[in-house]
């Protein structure tokens, strides 16, 4: 239920949802202020237009994502965490489930650290809705098939990014204190706060950066990859801010 409320509040608060609210008010406007209600209207067309460009999109994210450092110039983390991102369902290419790219770029930086390293790895995914395979144990399969790394622990449980931690936690119990976190670099933010709140001290290893070639005149055009990216954005400041109030409260 948690989760489908929340990810029914990230839709809300999403770049279409606030358009949406937007046109509603200028709709109940111009059912009793007709001469008014062309403002709002201007205003949801001139946000769905800037959210739709990459340009806007790519320096949403990039606020998100903290400098990059080389996490393998600490050799103090005792393991890595490498958390899920999402299911690629029924790939028949496969026969049967298996990681999505988001999930991949993550496991392959995983992957890329225990060479540098030698630390051992922990993978971290529940059950999506509907599907009967944890997300962990499919981005063990991956590892193991497609990078040759082993996987020393399994977390299979969580719902979110802040389970991911807790029962991260639990799993790891007082064996591992300082842990290298592997995931994307606008979701780092939220990944830290997480890891952090359930007591792991993180050397942040960010991965899949917003990085634009160079700057034309396509990054200034409307594009749905532009809105999702504008979208994952405010998905990432929604969740941190619920992540923040589940910490305060003893959630």
């Amino acid at each position: 239920m948690e989760q489908l409320v929340t990810h029914a509040i990230a839709a809300l608060l999403s770049p279409l949802g606030i358009v949406l609210f937007i046109m509603l008010a200028a709709a109940l406007l111009a059912w009793r202020r007709p001469l008014v209600a062309w403002r709002p209207a201007v205003l949801a067309f001139i946000l769905l237009y800037l959210l739709s460009t990459q340009f806007v999109a790519d320096r949403l994210l990039g606020w998100l994502e903290p400098p990059h450092r080389d996490p393998a110039a600490d050799r103090n983390g005792q393991a890595i965490v490498v958390l899920g991102g999402g299911t690629y369902f029924n790939a028949p290419e496969y026969g049967g489930d298996t990681v999505n790219s988001m999930t991949l770029v993550r496991l392959r930086y995983a992957a890329h650290l225990h060479r540098t390293l030698g630390k051992p790895v922990l993978v971290a995914g529940g059950t999506p809705v509907g599907s009967p395979v944890p997300e962990a144990e499919l981005m063990k399969q991956a590892l193991q098939r497609d990078f040759n790394v082993p996987t020393q622990w399994v977390e299979k449980n969580s719902r979110n990014t802040f389970d991911n931690a807790r029962m991260s936690r639990d799993l790891l119990k007082s064996t591992v204190q300082q842990v290298y976190l592997v995931t994307h670099a606008w979701h780092m933010p939220r990944a830290r706060f997480a890891f952090e709140h359930a007591g792991f001290m993180v050397i942040p290893a960010p991965t899949g950066y917003t990085r634009g070639f160079e700057l034309t005149v396509l990054d200034f055009l409307p594009d749905a990859v532009a809105l999702s990216d504008s979208s994952q954005f405010f998905r990432e400041i929604t969740g941190i801010a619920w992540y923040r109030l589940r910490a305060l409260t003893g959630y």
